[in-house]
């Protein structure tokens, strides 16, 4: 804690207007609304801040935990007791770059932009490539991280580039054949880098085409997955040759509860939020889900959803 106060002290110093703050519940901050407080956030808007922020914490050997989202994330009851990093400002910000003769049309988009917006956007100027983001709760940052992806389609399919600052604030950028992208992972899936911006390049397309892809996957998700309630999305990775959500509902899963927490009755791949849940009745159920499915099938089911302590 010695160190944070530290911390708090040179970037309240070095960064008047950077934004700080103390023992923030975390559970405002993820979609499954659940977790204790963080020790200490800070919530920078520009990139002088972000590498202030990144160089000071380099100096005192206090590690940042780089949030989005938080759509891909389950905290701890008694929270986190170190420093957390969330981008605003610039960085929620989009820039069209209309076709270069004989090229075509490019987004720029902030590390914190949410994908509803980045896809609302596309469908804006009739660019087509992203319509599988849309209902995907998490940022452009995070989903590059993991490679997010569903329906087909995955967000490194149509990146150029991605521009990160590492854990000592510097600046680099990444072509797409660099980023490592696999199976809901990349190179910076290990924290070593905060994605402050991504270049996308995207194809024209119908804008009623476009409209229509959208909207009926945003129907299709409606119809399958338990939006009703908070959640971290599909809380395991999928099995090589399996299915989790199917593996789980063949072991008569559904609706087994902890807690507040639940084996979705729609989706058995997703764990819900019914109100109250702590962190502890989620692992919990995680558990039993993991020793029922690998006792049933012989499939060891690895969670896909971060936890952080």
């Amino acid at each position: 804690m010695e160190r944070l106060e530290e911390l708090k002290k040179r970037l309240a110093e070095r960064c008047p207007a950077l934004e700080l703050r103390e023992d923030e519940p975390m559970s405002k901050h993820t979609t499954f609304r659940i977790g204790g407080p963080a020790a200490l956030m800070a919530l920078p808007r520009t990139m002088e801040e972000v590498q202030t922020v990144l160089k000071t914490a380099a100096e005192l050997g206090a590690e940042p935990f780089f949030l989005g989202n938080g759509s891909d994330l389950l905290v701890a009851d008694g929270g986190y007791p170190g420093f957390v990093v969330k981008l605003m400002g610039e960085f929620e910000e989009i820039c069209f770059h209309p076709a270069p003769k004989g090229g075509m049309p490019l987004l720029t988009a902030g590390g914190a932009v949410l994908l509803s917006k980045l896809s609302q956007t596309a469908l804006h100027w009739g660019l087509t490539g992203l319509e599988f983001a849309g209902g995907i709760p998490g940022s452009v940052g995070g989903a590059i991280t993991m490679n997010a992806g569903a329906y087909g389609g995955e967000i490194s399919q149509d990146l150029l580039w991605v521009c990160a600052v590492d854990r000592n604030g510097e600046e680099r950028n990444f072509p797409v054949s660099e980023c490592g992208f696999g199976y809901r992972k990349s190179i910076f899936s290990d924290g070593s880098y905060l994605i402050v911006e991504a270049l996308f390049r995207l194809e024209p397309g119908d804008p009623e085409a476009i409209r229509a892809r959208m909207e009926e996957l945003v129907a299709k998700r409606r119809e399958k997955q338990p939006l009703e309630y908070p959640s971290a999305g599909s809380m395991f990775k999928r099995p090589p040759g399996h299915f989790a959500a199917a593996l789980i509902d063949q072991c008569g899963l559904k609706g087994l509860t902890v807690g507040g927490a639940q084996v979705s009755a729609k989706h058995a791949g997703f764990v819900v939020n019914r109100g109250g849940a702590t962190c502890a009745d989620v692992l919990a159920l995680v558990d039993q889900v993991k020793e029922r499915v690998l006792a049933q099938t012989g499939v060891e089911l690895e969670m896909e959803v971060k936890v952080l302590r």
